[in-house]
């Protein structure tokens, strides 16, 4: 018997599968028989939902994952433009930068 090719299934199919796994309306076996997917994938794919479900709706512990802190990084961009400055002033009068402005 030849080993089938490899397949790359839609993320779309896969929540297809895994929903009528969630459903319970037909075994594994029915189910693997109608999309044409082995048993254990589908068990694979439900549990994938299973547990990233809650992501859908926000962080897992139910709370919004924090974003950055835009007071520091504006800070910070201050920091190095003074930087910058600093540097580009002082290899111009050392002679190693050309004044390109």
């Amino acid at each position: 018997m030849a080993r089938r090719k490899r397949r790359n299934h839609s993320g779309s199919f896969k929540a297809q599968v895994a929903l009528a796994a969630l459903k319970g309306d037909k075994t594994l076996a029915e189910l693997a028989q109608q999309f044409d997917v082995h048993p254990n994938q589908i068990t694979e794919w439900k549990t994938q939902l299973l547990e990233r479900a809650a992501l859908v709706f926000g962080a897992a512990n139910g709370e919004a994952a924090p974003g950055p802190d835009v007071k520091t990084l504006h800070a910070k961009i201050g920091q190095l433009a003074l930087e910058n400055d600093f540097l580009e002033s002082a290899l111009t009068k050392a002679g190693l930068l050309s004044a390109r402005k």
